[in-house]
C-alpha cells in the first residue's frame, strides 16, 4: 500500500494535481449545471445583453442575446465531455480490437487491420474528414461521436499492435495456448489485459483531441447544432463583439484551453504511473 501511494506521488506533481483538480471541478459542476446556475443557457435577455463578468446575478457576464455566460459555460461543459468521451470510446474500442487482430495473427490481418484501414485513414488530416462527412451528414452530436470515433481509432490501433506484437511472444501467452485457450480467449483474457496501460493513456490524450476537434467544428458551424451551448459556438458568436467585450471570446477560449492542456497533464501523469520506465524527469 504504501508503496503504492509513493508511485502515485511521484507521477503527480503539485501541475498534475491541478489539472486533475481541474477535470474532476469541470466534470462535477457541468453534472449539476442546473442546480449551480439555475438560469436556462438558452434564455434570451436582449435588455441585458452583453453584459461584464462580475454582474450581480450574472458571474461571467451575458452573450449578445443576454443569455447568462456561465449556465453556456456549464452546459457546454456536458456536451463536450459526453461528446469526447463517446468518441474516445468508439475510437478505443474499434482501434484496440483493429491493433490486437493485427498484431496476434499478422499476415493477412495485418495487412487488412494496419495497413488498408490504419494508414488510410492516417493519410487525411483529422479536420479535413470531419469537416467533409460532417458536411454530407449533417452536425449533431451522434455524428461527430461517430466521425471522431473512427477517425481517432488508428492512433489506438498502432499502440496496440505494437504491445501486442511484444506480449503475443511472451511465456504466459504461450501457456495459455498449450493449456487449450481458445483464439478469443488468448486475445481478450490473456493479451488485452496486459496491453490495457498504454490504451488509458492514449484514452486521455484522444479526450483532448476530441474537445479540440469539435470545439473547431462548432467554431465553424458543423459542430453541435445552435442554439444549444458548445465552447466552439460560442468563441465563433464571441468574437463579433470582442471589441465591445472582450470576455465574450476570453472566457471560452480559456475553459476550452485549460480543459485541453489538463488531459495533456493527466495523460503525462498516468503514462509515469502506470509504466514508471518512462519517467525520465519529464514531470511538469
Amino acid at each position: 500500500m504504501l508503496s503504492r501511494f509513493r508511485r502515485i506521488a511521484g507521477a503527480f506533481s503539485v501541475v498534475r494535481w491541478t489539472a486533475l483538480a481541474f477535470v474532476l471541478l469541470l466534470v462535477v459542476l457541468s453534472v449539476l449545471a442546473p442546480i449551480v446556475v439555475p438560469t436556462d443557457p438558452l434564455a434570451q435577455d436582449v435588455a441585458n445583453r452583453l453584459l461584464s463578468p462580475g454582474t450581480p446575478g450574472h458571474v461571467l457576464g451575458t452573450d449578445e442575446y443576454g443569455r447568462d455566460v456561465l449556465a453556456r459555460i456549464l452546459h457546454g461543459a456536458r456536451v463536450e465531455l459526453l461528446i469526447a468521451l463517446g468518441a474516445s470510446a468508439v475510437a478505443a474500442v474499434i482501434g484496440s480490437l483493429l491493433g490486437l487482430v493485427g498484431g496476434y495473427f499478422g499476415g493477412v490481418a495485418e495487412f487488412l487491420t494496419m495497413r488498408l484501414v490504419g494508414d488510410v485513414l492516417l493519410a487525411f488530416p483529422p479536420v479535413i474528414l470531419a469537416l467533409l462527412i460532417v458536411t454530407i451528414y449533417g452536425p449533431g452530436e451522434w455524428t461527430l461521436i461517430a466521425v471522431m470515433g473512427i477517425l481517432f481509432a488508428p492512433g489506438f490501433a498502432r499502440i496496440v499492435y505494437g504491445q501486442t506484437l511484444s506480449v503475443k511472444r511472451l511465456e504466459y501467452v504461450d501457456a495459455a495456448k498449450a493449456f487449450g485457450a481458445r483464439t478469443a480467449t488468448a486475445l481478450f483474457r490473456v493479451v488485452l489485459p496486459n496491453v490495457t496501460a498504454p490504451i488509458i493513456v492514449q484514452f486521455s490524450l484522444v479526450m483532448a483531441s476530441a474537445i479540440l476537434l469539435e470545439s473547431g467544428l462548432s467554431y465553424l458551424g458543423l459542430g453541435v447544432v445552435a442554439p444549444a451551448p458548445s465552447w466552439g459556438g460560442m468563441v465563433a458568436s464571441g468574437q463579433r463583439y470582442m471589441g465591445n467585450d472582450p470576455s465574450t471570446i476570453l472566457v471560452p477560449s480559456i475553459v476550452v484551453v485549460l480543459t485541453i492542456l489538463s488531459f495533456g497533464l493527466l495523460a503525462d501523469a498516468l503514462r509515469d504511473l502506470l509504466d514508471p520506465r518512462a519517467r525520465k524527469g519529464n514531470h511538469a
